[in-house]
């Protein structure tokens, strides 16, 4: 396909997208950005499959966010068309395997714990989201496909769960998606096989450079996570895939190699975690 770069987690997919989607991904696939769009929920999830049917250089994760897993009633108007999923999500394991099993599918995300914008009662909204978690670990492992994961001010609870829980991780077991967390939580990640996704975040804040500096090169991949978090020099508009290049320009400097060898390394990772090439 000629593609020289990875947008790993991205949602093209998303309402935001919905007056100028085909151009958007068009800009990427011009670019040589590969794109996997990432599904929140059922509708989202849905959507992403189609979007990969519908343009050359698309992938897609399917998976139900943690956020939607805990019943919150945030709703964001970039992602959802309508409140659909205000009351939350039961993760509905047989309606997801059937789009995991879709070919263009390579991962099952974005899954995982976000404790940090809970609501009414706490312990309840952990209990759902480590339900509806464990449940897409279980998938994961049933239709041998990566893990794309979400995580926020819960790494100690996604780490044990993953520890309690080695028998039921693939190998490699997946991603974690624009990590925020500390040196020893990568540590202890990278001990139990995960890669890493970073995104614009670094290229406007220096927090994660030293944490990126002890992650090998050959478990990195890039992200935009678009339309959030738009790297410099686009801050203020609205992200997109291509912008994913600026993300792997700050990296090879962090790393501190060629630019056009982080892009190989982030390319043949790729190929490791989500059998595309």
């Amino acid at each position: 396909m000629g593609l020289n770069f990875l947008d790993a987690h991205t949602h093209a997919q998303f309402a935001a997208y919905d007056a100028d989607r085909k151009e958007v991904i068009e800009r990427a696939f011009k670019g040589g950005v590969g794109i996997i769009n990432v599904g929140t929920e059922e509708s989202t999830s849905e959507d992403a499959v189609k979007s990969a049917y519908e343009f050359p250089g698309v992938w897609a994760s399917v998976g139900l966010h943690p956020t939607h897993a805990s019943g919150s009633s945030h709703h964001d108007k970039n992602e959802l068309r309508s409140a659909k999923s205000k009351s939350g999500e039961i993760f509905d394991y047989d309606l997801y395997k059937k789009l995991a099993k879709d070919n263009k599918v390579v991962a099952i995300g974005e899954c995982g714990l976000d404790y940090f914008r809970l609501e009414g009662d706490v312990e309840l909204a952990k209990k759902k989201q480590k339900e509806a978690f464990l449940k897409q670990i279980e998938l994961a492992l049933e239709v041998k496909k990566p893990l794309m994961i979400h995580c926020r001010s819960a790494f100690e609870d996604l780490i044990e769960i993953f520890k309690a829980n080695k028998n039921l991780l693939n190998n490699p077991p997946g991603v974690i998606h624009f990590f925020t967390g500390t040196e020893d939580d990568a540590k202890n990640l990278l001990d139990l096989g995960f890669y890493f996704t970073l995104g614009g975040v670094i290229t406007f804040v220096r927090d994660y450079d030293e944490i990126i500096k002890s992650i090998p090169v050959n478990r990195i991949l890039s992200e935009t996570d678009a339309p959030y978090v738009t790297p410099v020099p686009h801050r203020g508009k609205r992200n997109e895939p291509v912008y994913v290049i600026e993300v792997v320009k700050r990296l090879a400097q962090i790393k501190d190699i060629a630019f056009e060898e982080m892009s190989r390394e982030i390319m043949n990772n790729a190929t490791v975690v989500f059998d595309i090439d």
